[in-house]
Order: structure tokens, then C-alpha cells, then sequence
């Protein structure tokens, strides 16, 4: 189960890099979410939910 999610979080990290001009005009949606993830994650892991 840590397996997945930390590939799930990688491939979230790489999306997160705007290199195509479209998303340039995303602002902070996709780092606010990744961070809030990050978090949920680090909170499951210290209460031994995973």
C-alpha cells in the first residue's frame, strides 16, 4: 500500500512542474493540493493508519 501511494505522489510531484505554457496560469492549485496530501500522508503515517 506505501508502495502505491509514494508512486502516486512522485507522479503527483512531476505534474506539478509547469512546462507547458497552459499551465502556467494554474498558480498555487496544484502545489496547495500536493502539500495537503504530503501532510494527510505524514499524518497517517505517525498515527499508524498505513
Amino acid at each position: 500500500m506505501s508502495t502505491i501511494l509514494l508512486v502516486i505522489l512522485i507522479l503527483i510531484l512531476v505534474g506539478l512542474f509547469p512546462v507547458w505554457p497552459y499551465s502556467r496560469s494554474w498558480g498555487y492549485g496544484p502545489s496547495t493540493l500536493t502539500s495537503l496530501i504530503v501532510i494527510a500522508l505524514i499524518v497517517m503515517l505517525l498515527t499508524g493508519w498505513l
